[in-house]
């Protein structure tokens, strides 16, 4: 098992460790952002960290379910590693849904993973999708938590990083107000505004 700082030293060697002024998909800033895509691009680093979240899941599980975009591949590698089928699901018209021919099966025991939370919007979202079709979700799962272990998920939940980094409320944002650095939305890189 690797150590807390062997984990960071993945995300540093990789570059997904991230510093400037950016915008969350919860909506709040930060100065700190986790790009899993980029440790996921080298798939020995991301299989061993998946590997490694995998074996903190404590349930016999049938689906792992993924928010897409950032958990596509950290629940696809859990779900290898699991012995499991991975499914993901997508925004349509601004909620999660099964495209693709997908399905969850009433009964099935589904694990929810995510690449990153900070709030936990995604992944209570996708909970709750998997249980309107009648799935037993025994558990939730990410590689990060930026949360510090505050979010509440409404199940039990395991990730292979807790950090805390604080994600501040655009109206109450240190960075906006010192740094006036280029506020980011990571996923796309698209500048939002000069601050």
């Amino acid at each position: 098992m690797l150590t807390k700082e062997q984990i960071i030293d993945v995300f540093l060697e990789t570059g997904a460790m991230l510093k400037g002024h950016f915008l969350l998909s919860s909506g709040k800033h930060s100065d700190t952002y986790l790009q899993c895509a980029r440790v996921m691009q080298y798939p020995k680093k991301g299989e061993l960290l998946c590997s490694q979240l995998a074996s903190l899941i404590d349930v016999k599980v049938d689906v792992v379910l993924a928010p897409a975009l950032g958990g596509i591949r950290a629940g696809h590698e859990v779900a290898r590693a699991l012995g499991a089928r991975s499914l993901y699901c997508e925004r349509l018209h601004g909620s999660f849904t099964l495209r693709r021919g997908f399905e969850i099966r009433p009964g099935e025991r589904v694990l929810v993973i995510e690449d990153v939370i900070t709030t936990g919007d995604s992944i209570i979202e996708a909970i709750s999708l998997a249980k309107s079709m009648g799935a037993d979700v025994l558990m939730g799962g990410s590689l990060v938590d930026r949360s510090n272990g505050t979010a509440q998920l409404g199940v039990p939940y395991r990730s292979l990083l807790t950090i805390d980094v604080p994600a501040y409320d655009p109206d109450n944002c240190p960075i906006c107000d010192e740094a006036k650095l280029d506020l980011v939305k990571p996923g796309s890189r698209d500048i939002i505004k000069r601050v």
